[in-house]
């Protein structure tokens, strides 16, 4: 038949560049995900993610029933050497994505090991087809790719961010695995009572270490992402806009926009603006963690914790300020965090003293 003699010509054309397939395929995917993929709490997006995870489980679940001759229609015997093609090609965009997604919320402090761990296994997976066929590697990737996805995935559509929900996310995500794994084994006979052992040592050791990240702090906190920051010498809020003051910059420093080091003379106030994007009707508690460093005893002193309520749906993010008056010349920062503690972003500053005599002119942002 015509369609089966163009199989065979598409199959020896791939066996001829096989090598080439997974560079093209991690370039390509990576640019048609980031070409997208557009917000962490857009429906359609999701929802793709969610096929994606779904299509990766059944390939797994086909292949093992096949190789077990536990599926009748001969069709899916026929496709046998593509699953790991599949498997790879769904896990692929699903890291590609997850990339994406937390590389926005990272604060490239503690949060980048998880990002890390995400970008390896993204570059990894395009060189796995051969290894996918084993049974544990498998296991692992699937636990990792439903973990990453529900943990955002549930408080986008649940509205709520915090530890139960989180736990939630991640009991739910071990659930499905470990789940997809006890059926293959105990009820289709595909697997061996061993392997679905060592198996579930392996998740659920993954599940623990995945908890541990979270409680380090060592997870991005998405869905929430820190769109901009800085200091400033005042801010202010006119209609629909926030008025940001800071001193002109000289005119090779084109690129600046927030005041630092900040030019300090008595009478002055540092304020500390940022947009933080949350989901569509998300309400969280965000906090600026105002710290000093004790050049003395070489660490970081907590001198103020302010907070606001932020309400999500803003592309840009929801804006808001916190100020301090009593200020003393030495390295600041201000910390972005959630109520539970989860790091936003970390906007480091340095006060100096100016010279009062010095005319000093200001430039205006708008946000």
């Amino acid at each position: 038949m015509r369609w089966k003699e163009s199989f065979r010509r598409w199959q020896e054309r791939y066996r001829r560049y096989e090598r080439l397939v997974p560079v093209f395929s991690f370039i390509g995917g990576f640019l048609w995900d980031s070409a997208t993929l557009t917000r962490i709490d857009r429906l359609s997006d999701n929802m793709i993610l969610l096929l994606y995870y779904l299509l990766a489980s059944g390939a797994i679940l086909l292949m093992h029933l096949v190789d077990a001759e536990r599926v009748k229609p001969l069709i899916f015997y026929r496709f046998r050497p593509w699953y790991p093609l599949a498997i790879q090609f769904f896990f692929g965009g699903l890291f590609s994505s997850y990339v994406i997604f937390y590389f926005q919320s990272a604060s490239f402090t503690k949060s980048a090991i998880f990002l890390g761990l995400l970008i390896l296994l993204l570059i990894g997976n395009e060189f796995l087809e051969k290894r996918l066929e084993n049974v544990y590697l498998q296991s692992a990737l699937h636990f990792l790719v439903g973990f990453s996805f529900f943990i955002f995935f549930l408080p986008v559509i649940s509205r709520i961010m915090n530890v139960w929900m989180f736990l939630l996310s991640a009991f739910i995500s071990l659930a499905i695995s470990m789940g997809m794994w006890w059926w293959l084994t105990v009820r289709q006979k595909a697997l061996t009572v061993p392997q679905f052992r060592r198996i579930r040592r392996g998740v659920i050791g993954l599940w623990g270490i995945m908890l541990i990240f979270y409680f380090l702090n060592w997870i991005p906190p998405v869905p929430l992402s820190l769109k901009a920051g800085g200091v400033y010498h005042h801010v202010h809020r006119e209609g629909e806009r926030y008025l940001l003051r800071m001193e002109r910059p000289a005119w090779y420093q084109f690129w600046k926009e927030q005041d630092d080091p900040f030019r300090w003379v008595p009478g002055d106030t540092v304020f500390c603006f940022t947009a933080v994007f949350a989901p569509t009707r998300l309400e969280k508690q965000i906090v600026h963690h105002w710290q000093v460093y004790d050049e003395r005893r070489q660490q970081w002193q907590t001198t103020d914790r302010r907070q606001f309520v932020i309400r999500g749906g803003r592309e840009a993010g929801y804006r808001g300020y916190t100020y301090k008056r009593n200020i003393r010349p030495g390295k600041w920062r201000v910390d972005v965090e959630t109520e539970d503690g989860l790091l936003l972003g970390r906007i480091p500053f340095r006060v100096v003293v100016a010279d009062t005599t010095d005319h000093r002119e200001w430039k205006i942002l708008w946000r």
